[in-house]
Parts: structure tokens; sequence; C-alpha cells
């Protein structure tokens, strides 16, 4: 067996398939595996989160119908029951979000790592897979420029999206599978920002700086959070969580609008009431801040979109509760979170198996669907994970051992 991809996805496979006691050889680009595992990990590993069924699954958008399945199979009960197999206790945060309690990727990586190996799987590192040479025998390029010629009884396609590219997912893969007739949805930037063409004062000045607990909308949909103001624009959670949206939107019509609420915890009628109070000798930053609660950025961020601030408290509070910021292009792949687009569904048995490619499976984030931030992503790649191994398993007949990474 060929697992090529040592991401969340690939390894969860590979652990699958050595439980039901086939030969597996992991396959990987970079120097090391799951390095953007790790990179997600610096700021707490994510695993997945502890909010309710449906409305889990529903942060799967058009994607929630087929895999639905997959999530139930290997749900996040499992998920977290697998981490802590691993040594590696989880706990639930305040926001639903559920951690490791080390908090850190890097502890968990070794102990699954050290399973694997005991497992018997094989880790190929320095491998870049090149897709099937002449004969059709699956072709990997190492490092030293020698090919590599395989034939295993079924691949499993592991090779992520198309963000952060230098931490191993380049998304080159899609030129190879669509030259094969794999049918693709195109490869698109997902938890990313947008760009806005800020004032060169403005980007100098507050570059970097966060917009902390501001509410911002658009299409009906109000996403409560922060952000972050960029040279290019805007970037942070609060965004990220509309990006599919906002993304589908500017490709289909140009720029769009959205609106940033910049006290969402006070009515207008509340917020206007304090700007209506006495304000002395204090210039208007301070009375802004004090009054208002706005701190410098945002009130600066109102100067930069309307120029002049409205002098009538009804009119200022209603500015600052529906501040209108146009957002004209997503920022580039490589600088998102997460990709959309990929192996469509209909190219895809149940399996996962590619239609076009017998023996060839693919999980994670080379399949068509996307989710935001918060757990739902890591949760899919590894669910698509146990689904592939095990498709992979009734394709060559072989039973499902007991004692496997989930529930079967």
């Amino acid at each position: 067996m060929a697992v090529i991809g040592a991401g969340p996805a690939g390894l969860m496979a590979a652990e699958e398939l050595a439980r039901a006691g086939l030969a597996v050889t992991v396959y990987e680009r970079m120097p090391s595996p799951a390095r953007k595992l790790l990179m997600a990990g610096r700021g707490g590993l994510n695993l997945t989160h502890g909010e309710g069924r449906e409305a889990f699954l529903a942060r799967y958008g058009a994607a929630e119908p087929w895999l639905t399945p997959m999530i139930e199979a290997f749900p996040p009960a499992a998920l977290r029951a697998w981490c802590e197999g691993l040594g590696e206790k989880t706990f639930v945060g305040s926001s639903g979000r559920v951690f490791p309690e080390s908090f850190k990727a890097s502890p968990l990586l070794r102990a699954w790592l050290r399973r694997l190996d005991g497992l018997g799987v094989a880790l190929a590192t320095r491998h870049r897979w090149q897709g099937w040479d002449g004969d059709g025998r699956l072709l990997l390029e190492r490092e030293d420029g020698d090919a590599l010629h395989l034939a295993p009884d079924a691949t499993l396609l592991a090779l992520g999206g198309a963000s952060w590219p230098r931490l191993g997912s380049d998304g080159t893969w899609t030129e190879i599978l669509a030259a094969r007739g794999v049918a693709l949805t195109p490869l698109a930037p997902a938890n990313c920002g947008f760009e806005h063409a800020w004032s060169h004062h403005f980007a100098e000045r507050f570059a970097g700086t966060p917009l902390k607990r501001i509410a911002i909308g658009f299409d009906g949909m109000s996403v409560m959070g922060e952000a972050v103001i960029t040279r290019e624009g805007l970037e942070g959670g609060a965004i990220y969580a509309l990006s599919g949206r906002l993304r589908e939107a500017i490709a289909a019509h140009g720029p769009q609008t959205v609106t940033l609420d910049l006290r969402p915890d006070l009515s207008p009628s509340h917020l206007a009431a304090r700007l209506a109070r006495p304000r002395g000798k204090q210039s208007t930053a301070s009375f802004l801040r004090k009054a208002g609660g706005l701190m410098p950025v945002s009130v600066n961020l109102l100067r930069e979109v309307l120029g002049e601030l409205p002098a009538e408290p009804a009119a200022l509070a209603k500015a600052a509760k529906a501040l209108p910021l146009t957002l004209t292009a997503p920022r580039p792949i490589a600088r998102a979170i997460s990709s959309a687009g990929g192996i469509r569904r209909e190219a895809l048995d149940d399996n996962l198996m590619l239609q076009a490619l017998p023996g060839v499976f693919a999980a994670g984030e080379m399949l068509d669907w996307e989710a935001p931030t918060g757990g739902y992503l890591l949760q899919a790649a590894f669910a698509t994970g146990v689904a592939a191994a095990r498709g992979i398993q009734r394709w060559l007949g072989v039973e499902q051992a007991s004692g496997e990474a989930g529930p079967k």
C-alpha cells in the first residue's frame, strides 16, 4: 500500500490500513511529516469542536451531505478518544473548541509516529509524487533525482490543498489528475484575508493592529470575533468565517461591501446616548474612547472610511455600528489557512476511489469541501482519511481489524 502525503489524512489512513494487516509506506516530499499540522499547533492545536451534531455538520456547507457519513463514522468523540489513546488528554475550551491538554501538536505527533512505527508503517521522506509512468506504475522522484516506479495494490492520495505551499501542499497534483480525466473544482483560498485599498498613512500606522470584539456582516450573516488590519486589507477570524461567501460573491460580481460593527455589545440608541454626553475639553479620540469605548484604531478606521466624522451622536453611532468597507479580492491562496475546491464528489465512488483511476483513492483537503477554522478542518481531514482507508479495505476484500482508529 502506498500513501502519498504525510499530513493528518494520510497518516490516519496509514494507521487504519496497518491495523488491518496491510504493509504501508507513506511517501512525503518534505524532509519531515505533518509540517502544516505542526504549524497549526503553534497557537494551540485545535483538533475538533464540541458543539452539537447538527450545528457541527452544518459548518461544511454544500459538502455536508456527503461528508456527514464519514464524520459520523469517525466523529469528534472518536477523534478525542484517539488522541487520548496517544497519551494526550483533551479539553473543551470556553469557545467549544477542543485542544490537547499540552496545547501543542509536537507531543501528539511524536507519539503518533511512534505508534505508526510500531505498526510497521514505513515513512519515506523527500519523495515527490509525479503521477504515473507509461506502464501505469506509480512514479516518485527522490531528492537525488532518481525515479521510483511502484505497483502497489492500492494508492491513497492525501496531498492537501494549496495553502502554505512551503509546508508541503502546493496543489501541483491538480494538473496530474486533470490530465487523467478526474473532475476538479479549481482550488481557491479559504479562511483567508481580503484586500482593501487603505490610505498610505492608515496602512503605515495601523498594519498589524487588532480590531477586538467586533462583528462583521455580509449577505445576511454576522460574525462576532476579531480581525486584524494588514497593509493589504483585513484578516482574522471574523473575516475568515465569511470568506467562502465573500470569495464567491467577488468572483461573480466584483468588489463587495461588508459592514463592521465596532461595538456589537451596544445598541445604536445606547451608543448614541453615550456619545451625546458632554465632551468638555477632551479630544475627539479621547472622548470616543471614554464615552463610546472605541479604541484609537476604531476611531481612525471611522475617519479612514468616512473622512469627516459625523457631529450628530446618532449619525456617529450608526456609522460605528455599520461601517461599510469594500473588499476587492481574497488574498492569494498561498497566504490562506486552507483551500476550497479539489476533487469533485462525482469523481469519487462511495469508497473515495477515483472513478477514472481504479485503485487510486483520495482523502483530506484534496477533496472538494471547505470549513471554517475552529476544529472543523482537522476533523474532516482525519475522518476522510479513515473513510478512504476503509474504502481501500473493502475494495481489496480485507476485513477491518479490531482496535482500529475509530468505530466500525
